[in-house]
């Protein structure tokens, strides 16, 4: 927008696009999609419905992915398939254990044990430093 532009469509951060930016553009200028997206046990893979690991980009189509943020487990917990204290457990983790956190919402933590691990909810108070 120009300086001089006032109000809601002021933009508020400018930013310089490379110019080896590359994409599949048909010809009606939209960009599409290539290969399918994998259907991926959410109990041994960090995707589900809105969220996945940024590592799985090429393997499965979410509106989000994330970078995952490890964390310590500072005391022993459950991990759950839900982000409720009366969901099953999938899961008990010990003390110290390291725990990938891709997303955070109503105290709860969901992401993947380890590299390699189990997927599911934890509780912040769960995690050290929370």
């Amino acid at each position: 927008m120009p300086p001089h532009h006032r109000g809601a469509k002021r933009a508020l951060v400018r930013f310089q696009v490379p110019q080896d930016l590359t994409a599949i553009v048909i010809p009606t200028g939209q960009i599409a999609l290539t290969g399918p997206s994998e259907k991926l046990d959410p109990a041994l893979w960090p995707v589900r419905g809105d969220l996945a690991h940024i590592a799985l980009a090429g393997r499965c189509f979410v509106p989000h992915y994330a970078v995952p943020i490890p964390f310590t487990l500072a005391a022993a917990a459950e991990l759950k398939v839900a982000a409720r204290a009366d969901a099953d457990t999938r899961a008990s983790i010990e003390a110290g254990e390291t725990f990938n956190v891709l997303d955070v919402s109503g105290g709860w933590a969901w992401g993947q044990l380890g590299e390699d691990g189990w997927v599911g909810y934890l509780p912040l108070t769960a995690l050290a430093g929370q």
